[in-house]
């Protein structure tokens, strides 16, 4: 058809399936600019992104740098679970304590502590200033704050804080004995007035209410798209295995208040994946779970009805994964993404098989609401590791879950290989060239979806997805041949750069 076909014309009619360098949108109409496009989606059934990225769970990939990050620009990080609970357990507390509104759990200390303390606390926590109280609680009266102008020209480590700190009669404060949006208002007032980096919250009693910090205030304005929490803190999620022993790592994620848990497995349709699913919604009801991964609507079914809030989509397609070749299962990544999301009610993410921005505009047409990303982050600044030079270019480690580097270390909790003696990899070891900062990469991820979005006619995500539900052609597609995906790509050039 010289307009093209529908995608459920095209994926429902033969017995192939499909990737997503096999098709290509065709153009609509373009009425509106690029401004006016909005990539808001739905993450679970209760959590709500301003763009649809969110970084794998992958050793390489996310830690607690990327997750903060990641956030301040509107997608989520989900913080690997190749690692001992504590460990994983101070990531998702760095992401917590990174932006807040009123902090309600600072890190206070005693006024006969030492200046050793603060360095101390200073290299754990990386915090540059602490209020101090006349025993280290909030729950006795505050009395000054210790900031890094308060050390600088001290040389005795073993001095009293109350010798060396900024006395409470000195520091500006905000009385109350309550925490409202009305008074925080109040304390970013005073904040810009006085030009001071905290605003303590005293109560009547003297006692030490909450903190605020200037550079939250400065987040808020700097990150206008910034993925948090009603209480002004950053939103972050993590990963566990579908092994019985990380019921414990559940039980410390739900109190450090971890936002979303991705029950991470190469093939999620099995009883383990149930089980835990069961186990984390008997213990919260706040929490959302991200179930898979899964490839099939029967697949999806199970578990959707076994109460997950969302599901990850792809087996054996990301570019470290050879599942596929190993084991001889999965299913191209175009295919299970649509049919999928065609099968249930809730979210559905592509992960895997995405190398460029192309693929994310084609995913989120197929009906994901996110995308998943491990290769095109690895590469950041933010990612795990340090950069490398390899033959003039700078370079980062990236490996997959099921190699047997990373299963040597803990990761064949995924493959449900945990206990056999003879470990088989499902992927590979690798390195990734330098993608930069993510504060300047992901704009620009961002801005070519949007480019993408315009060129189809789709000002939104939800928008994009009733035409999908449609039988109409407001949505087009057309397979193309190896060679028409060789033209779309740079070619019969002698060299050339971006």
């Amino acid at each position: 058809m010289s307009n093209g076909y529908t995608i459920k014309e095209v994926f429902t009619n033969g017995h192939y399936g499909y990737t997503y360098d096999d098709f290509i949108l065709l153009p609509k109409y373009i009425d509106f600019a690029l401004d006016s496009i909005n990539l808001r989606t739905r993450l679970c059934k209760e959590i709500y992104l301003n763009i649809p990225i969110v970084s794998s769970p992958m050793d390489t990939v996310s830690m607690s740098r990327m997750a903060i990050h990641l956030a301040l620009q509107g997608g989520l990080g989900i913080i690997h679970c190749n690692n001992t609970i504590e460990e994983q357990i101070e990531e998702v507390t760095k992401v917590k304590r990174f932006n807040n509104g009123f902090i309600y759990d600072p890190i206070v200390l005693s006024q006969d502590m030492l200046i050793s303390d603060v360095l101390l606390a200073r290299s754990k926590c990386g915090y540059n200033g602490y209020p101090i109280t006349e025993d280290g609680t909030m729950a006795s009266k505050f009395v000054g704050i210790v900031s890094k102008k308060d050390l600088d020209l001290e040389s005795d480590i073993t001095k009293p804080l109350k010798e060396i700190m900024t006395p409470i009669e000195r520091i500006i404060c905000y009385q109350s004995d309550e925490t409202t949006p009305e008074g925080l208002a109040a304390v970013h007032g005073l904040l810009k007035k006085h030009r001071v980096s905290k605003v303590p919250v005293v109560g009547s009693n003297g006692n030490l209410v909450a903190l605020v910090c200037r550079r939250d205030l400065i987040n808020q304005l700097k990150y206008p798209l910034a993925s948090h929490c009603s209480n002004g803190k950053l939103l972050v999620g993590a990963a566990i295995s579908t092994h019985p022993r990380d019921y414990n790592r559940v039980d410390a994620l739900l109190s450090a208040n971890v936002d979303v848990i991705v029950i991470d497995s190469a093939q999620g349709c099995s009883k383990f994946q149930l089980d835990m699913l069961a186990y984390i919604k008997k213990h919260s009801s706040s929490v959302s779970v991200i179930c898979g991964n899964v490839v099939s609507g029967e697949q999806a079914m199970m578990l959707e009805e076994a109460g997950a809030d969302a599901l990850r989509v792809g087996m054996g397609i990301g570019s470290i994964c050879t599942t596929q070749d190993v084991c001889g299962v999965g299913r191209p990544q175009a295919s299970s993404v649509y049919h999928v999301q065609s099968s249930v009610n809730i979210p559905v993410i592509a992960d895997g098989g995405i190398s460029n921005t192309g693929h994310i505009v084609k995913a989120l047409t197929l009906g994901a609401s996110c995308v998943m990303l491990g290769s095109m982050l690895a590469g950041t600044d933010e990612a795990p590791g340090e950069y490398i030079e390899a033959d003039g270019v700078r370079v980062k480690k990236y490996r997959g879950m099921g190699s047997l580097d990373a299963m040597n270390n803990k990761s064949s909790e995924r493959y449900l290989a945990s206990n056999t003696a003879t470990k088989v990899a499902q992927g590979v070891s690798g390195r990734v060239s330098a993608k930069g900062a993510l504060r300047e990469y992901i704009p620009k991820i961002t801005q070519a979806i949007k480019h993408g979005f315009q060129d189809i006619g789709h000002k939104s995500v939800v928008d994009l997805h009733k035409s999908l539900g449609e039988n109409s052609k407001k949505l087009t597609i057309q397979l193309r041949t190896i060679l028409g995906k060789r033209e779309g790509g740079v070619h019969d050039l002698f060299d050339f750069r971006s």
